[in-house]
């Protein structure tokens, strides 16, 4: 009996130890997607330096006909990307987190034009594809060397449409976003200011199945667009482009709860908007929501951990025109925001107390930037 306490209370401290969460790295990568319609011919790869926020080139791949939104497998082994054209198509490429570079494996239609989101299971068993002017989401099987197959489904709203009937026109898809657990896929359409959810079951011949309710409503003329999950996965925050507005839900396995409504405009603002990227810290405190047209700034949040309602904290002009899109980096020290139609990439500190973006600490020059991704480096 004594030996077996002795052994237990070595043991212990191990199991201790080794229960431990993995220390972050201090070096990423920061693959950057396109419009290639500037200078730009395709997609950058930077080192990304946690400890101070600065930015080093590493690579580009060429003749990728605009990636306009990329997903990086959870393996780091494969990047994804749009390539936002007429006849729409998605890329799948090689990657190598050690050197930051990228090679070309195949691409595939996407059954609809201007495909403008992709997202990947952590499994890397199906692309979800959200195709804006075909109005549908498609589903792409992934094979093991990261090649896409075929789509082997498609979904498309036949309406009714929003109010407004110049972008409302018909079905406009913008985001395909698999829940936390990864048993359901959410996608945005903007012509029909819905929100809606599908069961996900990979392998089957039709992964994506209807539930009940198959959607939450948006705002009429809301234009539903982006959307991210609260760090504990009770809450669903959902920006609308054209209502310029964040949108809370309570979630719950599949089924939404909408609860509250916050605006990202300033009291009296005249003028364009567009809403565009949304996105909680790693620690779970704060939303962020960026916002273009004449605004061209990030609203800042604080989330009550209670009950995930929003409150207003901060504004903070970009140093630049259309903040499309916009990452925090893991460690949540940095922001880094890309300003499209400025070319221009800006790295933001942040305060981890109070949420505030803080002075610049780095720029880099780059055309058209639309697209921020991270992957570890290795």
């Amino acid at each position: 009996m004594k030996n077996f306490s002795l052994i237990v209370a070595i043991l212990l401290p191990i199991a201790a130890f080794a229960q431990k969460p993995k220390p972050l790295p201090k070096t990423f990568d920061l693959v950057v997607g396109t419009y290639t319609s500037g200078t730009s011919k395709g997609i950058s790869v930077f080192r990304f330096y946690a400890e101070t926020g600065r930015l080093a080139y590493l690579s580009q791949i060429d003749g990728v006909s605009n990636p306009s939104y990329l997903a990086v497998s959870a393996d780091n082994k494969f990047v994804y990307a749009v390539n936002e054209n007429d006849q729409g198509e998605v890329s799948s490429f090689n990657f190598d987190p050690k050197m930051g570079t990228l090679k070309f494996i195949n691409k595939q239609s996407t059954l609809g034009g201007s495909p403008c989101y992709v997202s990947v299971d952590k499994a890397n068993k199906s692309l979800f594809v959200a195709n804006y002017s075909g109005g549908n989401i498609a589903v792409l099987p992934l094979n093991e060397d990261g090649s896409i197959g075929q789509a082997v489904q498609t979904i498309k709203d036949e309406g009714p449409f929003g109010p407004n009937k110049e972008r409302q026109e018909k079905a406009h898809v913008h985001t395909a976003v698999l829940s936390p657990d990864e048993k359901y896929v959410f996608y945005t359409d903007l012509g029909t200011d819905k929100l809606h959810i599908t069961r996900y079951k990979a392998g089957k011949s039709s992964p994506l199945t209807g539930v009940k309710p198959a959607f939450a409503a948006i705002t009429p003329g809301g234009g539903p667009r982006h959307l991210d999950f609260s760090a504990d996965k009770k809450h669903l925050y959902l920006i609308q482009e054209m209502g310029s507005a964040v949108t809370m839900f309570d979630y719950n396995n599949g089924k939404l709860t909408e609860k509250q409504t916050v605006t990202l405009l300033k009291d009296g603002f005249t003028g364009t908007t567009g809403a565009a990227d949304i996105h909680v810290s790693p620690n779970g405190l704060f939303l962020y929501a960026s916002n273009r047209g004449d605004a061209n700034d990030i609203s800042v949040f604080s989330i009550n951990q209670e009950t995930g309602e929003l409150t207003f904290v901060d504004r903070r002009a970009t140093n630049g025109k259309a903040p499309r899109n916009f990452v925090i980096d893991p460690t949540g020290t940095f922001l880094i925001v890309a300003n499209q139609n400025s070319d221009s990439v800006y790295v933001y500190r942040l305060d981890k107390t109070t949420g505030k973006m803080l002075g610049i600490v780095y720029k880099i020059d780059i055309s058209k930037p639309v697209c921020l991704k991270f992957a570890p480096a290795q």
